[in-house]
């Protein structure tokens, strides 16, 4: 399964981003393999409009079928759920953190969105 992890940094080490659509790095981790790769999302960092829509449309050409972070607005989710990708909100900590609690089955999916949209 290919996870995304919203991320302040390139390394498992770096703190979650707490924003999804407005998230400095994603983090795709393969978790059965263990393969990690670092994409840039500073197209979306000062959108005036749309990071969430283009940051799930991201997160969905990349293959993750879930992702981690802290907050996700109505229309990220929306368009993530489309794209068949669970979301899990409230998520703190480093990368790393962030994985092996998704790994241990500590986190669980969120229903809807937790804040609403243009949220910084």
């Amino acid at each position: 399964m290919k996870i995304i992890i919203t991320s302040e940094g390139t390394s498992l080490e770096s703190p979650v981003d707490p924003r999804f659509g407005r998230a400095k790095y994603f983090v795709l981790v393969d978790a059965e393999t263990g393969e990690l790769s670092t994409h840039d999302n500073a197209q979306n960092l000062n959108a005036p409009q749309g990071a969430g829509i283009q940051a799930a449309q991201t997160v969905a050409r990349l293959g993750a079928e879930a992702v981690l972070t802290g907050h996700v607005g109505p229309k990220a989710f929306t368009t993530l759920q489309a794209a068949n990708v669970a979301v899990y909100t409230n998520v703190s900590g480093t990368v790393k953190e962030a994985l092996e609690q998704f790994k241990s089955g500590r986190l669980t999916p969120a229903a809807k969105a937790d804040v609403q949209g243009h949220w910084a």
